[in-house]
């Protein structure tokens, strides 16, 4: 995906909105204008495509989604994406750029923020999405 061509489409996000560290996360990340129109989706949320993406076999709870056009960007490869896509304004964004530009370092590192996510969910006591 390092050759990640999805400029001018329209994207959409897929995050947990009762997830502290999601929230902030989408919060934080800044799309350069370059990169489409956004829409940002709380999977805790009835929509469509939401409900299209659990019939497609996406566990929400195992990470988030990114749409862009027709393709799906699930997880570590969603992180990648935004990563490539976001601004490189502020620390957050450069340091989300600098860790995540890697395929492998996302692969790597994903797990373990989902990790933390679900550690988070239980002692906040919220439930998973499904």
């Amino acid at each position: 995906m390092s050759n990640l061509s999805i400029a001018g489409n329209q994207l959409t996000l897929v995050y947990d909105g009762e997830c502290p560290f999601c929230a902030r996360y989408v919060a934080m990340t800044r799309l350069r204008a370059s990169a489409g129109s956004l829409t940002i989706l709380n999977a805790r949320e009835p929509h469509q495509l939401i409900e299209e993406l659990i019939a497609d076999g996406y566990d929400l709870d195992d990470g988030m989604v990114l749409k862009a056009g027709d393709k799906i960007y699930h997880g570590d490869q969603a992180v990648h994406a935004l990563a490539l896509l976001s601004s490189r304004i502020g620390w957050f964004n450069r340091l989300n750029f600098l860790v995540f530009r890697s395929e492998t370092l996302s692969r790597v590192l994903y797990p373990i923020l989902r990790a933390g996510r679900n550690t988070v969910l239980r002692l906040l006591r919220r439930q998973k999405i499904h």
